[in-house]
């Protein structure tokens, strides 16, 4: 039997390849192609938005909260999402990962996974290998000054203009923390999607799902409030606590992020699946661009509420602990 293929699903399919595109595009302007394999290295953005060294990855944006409370907190954070998923699937079976809550709050747990072990990698290092020792420093310095005169003559003739003794120490340390590799890199991503994966669940269910929707498949229940209501409050706390930069352009992977899940659905819909866990996601009805349309467009206030809220962090806390913050950009 041929598959009839409407206007409206062209307009979607239309709105969705075009968020996809625009996306991409985003992360080549902002990472860039040529740019990303050292990314990947390093674990930064580059034009001058996100330098993460590898401590911001596992310390606190507070002096005096010890990087073993945010390991903790993360760690905290996975045990109980790691209990309730296996519990969500024992009240319904496999087929719950036909809903986006499910990826969302599978994507936080792997968050919080990475969290975990970049937290315990680095509290390990810190316990047991300060980076800035007397002897490791001087033979950095001696490093440094070698590499420095026969590769890269512009950063040296730079430090010698500066000249300074703060200015030399400041590049000292940060070049000596070794900065983010893969494991970082692909652990910021996910907590920046997460992050506006998380408000676009949460709001949808609460707002717009509960409400005014009625969804036969389920009844709401404790498990359910839940799983709508902890992968936020986990977050947020993370985001209390963590040291991590929110840069805006990293919207693109949240699009990716639900892009993905809209064309898992045509998927499963093309090879038989029955129902649509979400009513806006039909497309047998002229409606159907609309309710697209909408969201596509909801994904920008969704990531820019999380946003708002780092950034209500880095102009509060730094008035309440003045000598304590360490502000992320």
């Amino acid at each position: 039997m041929a598959l009839e293929v409407e206007w409206y699903d062209l307009v979607c399919l239309a709105i969705v390849g075009g968020a996809l595109i625009g996306a991409l595009w985003v992360l080549w302007k902002n990472e860039g192609t040529s740019q990303m394999d050292e990314t990947l290295l390093v674990g930064g953005a580059y034009n001058g938005v996100v330098n993460v060294s590898t401590s911001q990855l596992w310390s606190s944006c507070c002096h005096g909260v010890h990087p073993l409370w945010l390991l903790a907190t993360r760690f905290l954070s996975f045990a109980i999402m790691a209990l309730l998923l296996p519990i969500d699937l024992l009240a319904y079976d496999a087929t719950i990962f036909v809903y986006y809550t499910e990826w969302t709050f599978t994507l936080v747990m792997v968050y919080f996974a990475l969290g975990t072990i970049v937290s315990a990698y680095g509290c390990w290092q810190l316990l047991n290998k300060p980076p800035l020792e007397n002897g490791e420093m001087a033979e950095f310095l001696r490093r440094d000054s070698e590499e420095s005169t026969s590769t890269n003559t512009m950063v040296y003739k730079e430090k010698e203009t500066k000249g300074s003794i703060k200015f030399q120490s400041q590049y000292v340390e940060e070049d000596f923390n070794q900065r983010a590799g893969f494991w970082g890199y692909l652990m910021q991503i996910t907590y920046q999607t997460s992050a506006g994966a998380v408000v676009l669940t949460d709001v949808v269910f609460w707002c717009v799902i509960v409400p005014f929707l009625s969804i036969s498949h389920f009844e709401l229940n404790m498990l359910m409030g839940c799983m709508h209501t902890l992968n936020a409050v986990f977050l947020l706390l993370d985001t209390l606590l963590n040291n991590l930069p929110f840069p805006w352009f990293r919207v693109a992977y949240f699009v990716l992020w639900s892009c993905g899940y809209i064309i898992f659905q045509w998927v499963i819909h093309a090879c038989g699946f029955t129902w649509w866990p979400y009513p806006f996601l039909e497309l047998n009805t002229p409606w159907a661009p609309l309710w697209y349309f909408c969201l596509a467009i909801i994904h920008i206030p969704c990531y820019g509420m999380y946003s708002l809220i780092v950034k209500a962090k880095n102009t509060i806390l730094p008035q309440l602990f003045p000598r304590a913050f360490l502000r992320s950009y």
